[in-house]
């Protein structure tokens, strides 16, 4: 098996939490020649799609987990699959890349995940196709409605629809003085679609993230818990993760979004659920591999390449 990743800087993970050396791990036990791609190494041609790509040996090691072989332009349709592990921002230079997958994936190329289905499923805005799961919710840049929203609701938080890791999430009550000045800010005077959702309280229990494989829920859940005083459930602003067992509700999430990633090919994915609402849905580059086998002793990344491995015989 060729498997190619596109991931961002390897140099530059984080050895004890990273999911992508996980998956990396894992190909390696089962013999695959493993292709490394940096997000700005992928390209087109009239030929097709084409990296700058190196060969890969990942190890077991939190002082060198990695060795790479020389650079070399690569055709990606040499290869058999490819796993898109770019982190967001979901930003132009991601849409473009998602177009030279998109080419590979017509000559040949299993693309987890769907190249399409990336550019179509914004993380945020992907809940709207499931309103019954959701708490109440606004996406827009009119800051008068999102003043009426959180007046009505009381209790509010207002997100970037780009971001990642927490960045630049607020949470607005009523009576905050600073409301004018950082709706101003997160919407560029209006100019910017940011999503505001009802505050949910039991985000003090955490902030589960339930990874599925090709439509199916783990039996797990990582909850991660914001550290005191802070808002954000992200492992990145300092959470704490906990293994939890999924509620009769977040199974029900489950059932409700599970079938449609799998029509749109949306293989691995991490649903957020705060309580017993859906709040995300994370299709770039879904995480928690680590914690899930830490704490729950469930091998995400098994789970996947033997997924993957069905669609590609």
């Amino acid at each position: 098996m060729k498997l190619g990743v596109v991931m961002d800087p390897i140099s530059s993970i984080n050895y004890e939490k990273d999911s992508t050396l996980s998956i990396l791990l894992e190909s390696q036990l089962r013999g695959y020649d493993i292709y490394y791609m940096e997000p700005n190494s992928l390209f087109l041609s009239e030929e097709g799609a084409f990296a700058m790509t190196c060969k890969i040996t990942a190890k077991a090691d939190p002082e060198n987990w990695y060795e790479l072989t020389e650079k070399k332009i690569s055709p990606l349709s040499e290869l058999d699959l490819i796993l898109m592990r770019q982190d967001p921002p979901f930003d132009s230079s991601y849409i473009y890349n998602t177009y030279v997958l998109e080419a590979a994936a017509k000559q040949g190329v299993e693309v987890v995940n769907k190249p399409r289905s990336l550019r179509d499923c914004n993380e945020k805005v992907f809940i709207s196709e499931f309103p019954q799961c959701t708490t109440p919710f606004f996406i827009t840049s009119d800051i008068k409605l999102l003043r009426e929203f959180i007046e009505e609701k009381g209790d509010a938080v207002v997100k970037p629809l780009d971001g990642m890791g927490g960045a630049s999430i607020f949470r607005l009550r009523k009576e905050d003085p600073n409301i004018a000045v950082i709706l101003e800010n997160i919407t560029n005077k209006g100019e910017v679609k940011v999503m505001i959702q009802r505050y949910i309280p039991e985000i003090i229990e955490g902030d589960k993230r339930i990874l599925l494989v090709d439509g199916i829920p783990m039996e797990a859940a990582i909850a991660r818990v914001p550290a005191e005083g802070e808002l954000r459930g992200n492992l990145a602003a300092g959470a704490k993760a906990v293994a939890r067992s999924l509620s009769e509700q977040d199974k029900w999430i489950c059932d409700q979004v599970g079938p449609k990633l799998k029509e749109l090919g949306l293989v691995l994915v991490g649903l957020d659920v705060i309580g017993d609402y859906l709040t995300e849905i994370n299709v770039t580059s879904p995480t928690c591999f680590q914690e899930y086998k830490n704490l729950c002793g469930i091998d995400v990344a098994s789970e996947l390449i033997n997924c993957l491995e069905e669609k590609i015989k």
